[in-house]
């Protein structure tokens, strides 16, 4: 079992993730938002992550490529992931920012615990149609 430490939570709440309550995380968390993730691709995302955050809980912004990057964006939308920014004067007097991407675990559980509606797909008049065609219709030729 792979598991993600985040040591911001300083409460005697659970700091740490393993790979299938993050993947559940992923799925519960984009349907919310009524986009859909099968396990698989929920398991290849978590691992993704994983990649990245290994044991630790931030990783720096700068390390990312642009469609990684995206891939944050998303898991921060969801709740997943979240941003931190310091800030740093040099020598020379000039401000630098660093970007940080940092696990939130606490959401991360909730959302692996949270109960999903199944949705119940009714038969309206407009779906009634494909049944009245005849099976030879739907064979290849």
């Amino acid at each position: 079992m792979i598991t993600m430490v985040n040591s911001k939570d300083t409460n005697n709440k659970r700091n740490y993730t393993n790979l299938k309550e993050l993947a559940i995380a992923i799925s519960k968390g984009l349907s919310l938002q009524n986009r859909a993730m099968n396990e698989e691709e929920a398991v290849e995302a978590a691992e993704h992550l994983i990649n990245f955050f290994g044991y630790s809980d931030r990783v720096i912004d700068n390390m990312l490529e642009p469609e990684d990057r995206d891939s944050f964006y998303t898991m921060e939308d969801i709740g997943v992931l979240q941003t931190e920014r310091e800030e740093t004067t040099l020598y020379d007097g000039r401000e630098w920012r660093i970007h940080y991407w940092i696990l939130n675990v606490p959401h991360i559980i909730r959302l692996s615990k949270m109960k999903t509606p199944i949705a119940i797909i009714e038969k309206t008049d407009a779906s009634q149609i494909y049944e009245e065609i005849p099976d030879e219709y739907w064979k290849p030729n």
